[in-house]
């Protein structure tokens, strides 16, 4: 009985993932490489400002973590540097900024689902380990209806580029889906966590080596 409702959670658990990459691409002829300075650029809407400095933040010390010099464009440019429309100052922005790479996060759409939980009863008791009322006042507990209900929540589909600027060219490319199912954080942090492994995974970043003491 353990062993069935174990693989029952684990099962339920990857079904649910918070964060998972939809679909990628890499450019064939990527080579994995040691960026010197990576720009993480969040680009939302104005109502997700908050979301957006949370994301580009975690994935850029997720990047750091790998041992890249990775920056978050909040901690850098000043607010209104990047709008929509006015690539004449994005790019007036960029120059001599020392960058080399740069990771952007589109948030392409979001919207509430509803989902449903079965009712269930859990019992992992036996009855021959009652043998005395504290015993089974004590068990008894864990035989417990969960009524069923339904739930929502947040869906959020992402588009990640990663551009080489001493190339030109875009070189990585990846459709992602999350849930906001605890809070911001949590979220931003388990993307930048997926969006790091993914890049290292396409070849498109490669993981320095520590340095020797």
């Amino acid at each position: 009985m353990k062993k069935m409702i174990i693989l029952s959670v684990i099962v339920l658990l990857t079904a649910c993932q918070p964060s998972k990459i939809t679909q990628s691409w890499a450019a064939p002829d990527a080579r994995p490489s040691m960026y010197k300075k990576v720009l993480v650029l969040g680009v939302l809407s104005d109502n997700d400002i908050e979301l957006q400095s949370k994301i580009e933040n975690h994935v850029a010390e997720d990047l750091r973590a790998l041992g890249y010099m990775a920056l978050a464009a909040n901690k850098v440019f000043p607010a209104g540097t990047f709008v929509k429309g006015d690539t004449t100052r994005a790019v007036n922005a960029l120059l001599n900024s020392g960058f080399d790479g740069i990771l952007t996060i589109v948030l392409l759409d979001k919207k509430k689902e509803r989902y449903y939980v079965p009712g269930r009863i859990t019992d992992y008791t036996n009855p021959g380990q009652y043998g005395a009322f504290n015993r089974y006042y004590n068990r008894v507990a864990e035989r417990i209806y969960s009524p069923d209900y339904h739930g929502e929540e947040t869906k959020y589909i992402w588009e990640n580029n990663f551009y080489d600027l001493t190339g030109k060219r875009m070189i990585y490319s990846a459709r992602s889906r999350t849930f906001d199912i605890a809070s911001k954080n949590t979220l931003a942090h388990t993307y930048g966590q997926l969006m790091a492994e993914s890049l290292v995974n396409k070849n498109i970043l490669i993981k320095p080596k520590p340095a020797e003491e």
